[in-house]
């Protein structure tokens, strides 16, 4: 009787689980949040030679295949955010062997580039261990430090705006007087130990990023070298590496900053051989 038990339960086991999983699907696609696969953990940085796509419209970019990575609110510290505006991330990345790039899409109806007193910037951060053991996703921890880049929405606007300045025609125009920062790029270069530790690092400009913002989308690109600096403040990336690697989501308009931001813990950044 035990033996018919068990094999009645094991089918019967399977159908609840199946079942379970399904209406699973159900909720959480009903409340806009993407399901991931085992098979989907990895994010790959394809190799392909030559040049690098530096912007979102490049067409180099429909060469690669996109991920969709579900977000969710950061409720480890205080103040927590269960709510975050953003649900999920598109992520595609490129290699040609010299340099490494990414392009982040997500949905945002509202373009914040701008601060004011009592305004918030949109940005993206892309969260990379330094060393081989992942760290703490969101600020690392004490002895295992992150690197993380952080693409601002503002940022891009002051390269964009002082770009915009140098093009304009000098004679015969009055020109309007405005105090634009001087940028080395829109994405901000950082080492983070633990919360309360975020730190920006001296050397800045080895990750550049471009963005735009187009139908209620953003479509952001950040790139570095591969080669590092030094291990002590720079992830390591190399072809044939595999690599932890985070993401973290701020919309401005819905007053998120800081802590308060949407995330997608540690997957695994699968970077591609170079092939001759």
């Amino acid at each position: 009787m035990g033996r018919w038990q068990r094999v009645w339960n094991r089918p019967h086991a399977l159908i609840v689980l199946l079942s379970a999983l399904f209406f699973s699907a159900l909720i959480l696609g009903a409340f806009g949040i993407p399901i991931v696969s085992s098979q989907g953990m990895f994010i790959r940085a394809h190799y392909l030679p030559g040049a690098l796509p530096t912007a979102p419209e490049d067409p180099a970019w429909s060469k690669v295949p996109p991920m969709t990575l579900p977000l969710s609110g950061q409720v480890i510290t205080r103040p927590v955010w269960p709510e975050p505006a953003a649900r999920a991330l598109t992520v595609r990345s490129i290699h040609n062997g010299t340099d490494i790039a990414f392009l982040l899409e997500w949905q945002d109806n509202t373009k914040n580039d701008r601060l004011t007193p009592g305004t918030f910037r949109d940005g993206v951060a892309i969260g990379l261990p330094l060393g081989d053991a992942p760290a703490f996703f969101c600020m690392g921890q004490l002895d295992h430090y992150i690197n993380i880049w952080h693409w601002k929405a503002d940022w891009q606007s002051d390269i964009d705006r002082r770009a915009a300045k140098s093009t304009e025609k000098k004679d015969g125009e009055v020109r309007r007087f405005e105090v634009i920062p001087r940028r080395k790029s829109s994405v901000e270069d950082l080492i983070g130990g633990g919360f309360s530790t975020l730190t920006t690092k001296d050397e800045q400009g080895r990750v550049q990023g471009k963005a735009t913002w187009k139908d209620g989308m953003w479509h952001v690109v950040m790139r570095r070298p591969l080669a590092s600096t030094g291990q002590d403040n720079e992830a390591r990336l190399e072809p044939g590496h595999l690599q932890t690697i985070a993401f973290a989501v701020w919309n401005g308009e819905n007053k998120e900053r800081n802590g308060q931001k949407a995330v997608a813990p540690w997957f695994q950044l699968s970077i591609d051989p170079v092939t001759l």
